[in-house]
């Protein structure tokens, strides 16, 4: 397995366990009558689950279990996916907190930003070994 997919989903289930974390003091809050704070843990829950563990999750599986290419280039450029890793990390963080401030971010929208440069990314680096593993059908 490549050093990058293992760090990808790595970090997708740190960001599982953090997510499942703040969902219990969320959950906890609530039936207890919890702070005026409380709604502002919900978009970072919702953010480090849904992009921060399953996106990231789906990448880095993505990224290990495609086809290597047939004309010698195994998968890409390993500076573009590294930049991708820290790119989509970046973005997690930054759409998260820029959600839990509840007010017109632009915190939200860069990491919104980031998170589709780094997903675009891995795309172009896995877009050569897709197609040629179509034209082998």
């Amino acid at each position: 397995m490549p050093r990058l997919s293992v760090w990808l989903i790595r970090t997708a289930l740190g960001f599982l366990a953090v997510g499942f974390a703040l969902g219990a003091v969320l959950l906890g809050g609530r039936g207890l009558g919890g702070g005026s704070w409380l709604p502002h843990l919900l978009p970072v829950h919702a953010e480090f689950l849904l992009v921060g563990w399953t996106i990231q999750l789906v990448l880095g599986v993505v990224y290990w279990i495609l086809p290597l290419s047939r004309s010698g280039a195994e998968r890409g450029s390993p500076v573009l996916a590294w930049a991708a890793y820290g790119t989509l990390n970046a973005g997690v963080l930054l759409a998260a907190f820029g959600g839990a401030l509840s007010t017109p971010s632009t915190l939200a929208l860069a990491g919104r930003g980031l998170e589709t440069l780094a997903a675009s990314a891995l795309a172009v680096l896995a877009w050569p070994r897709i197609r040629e593993a179509r034209k082998g059908m």
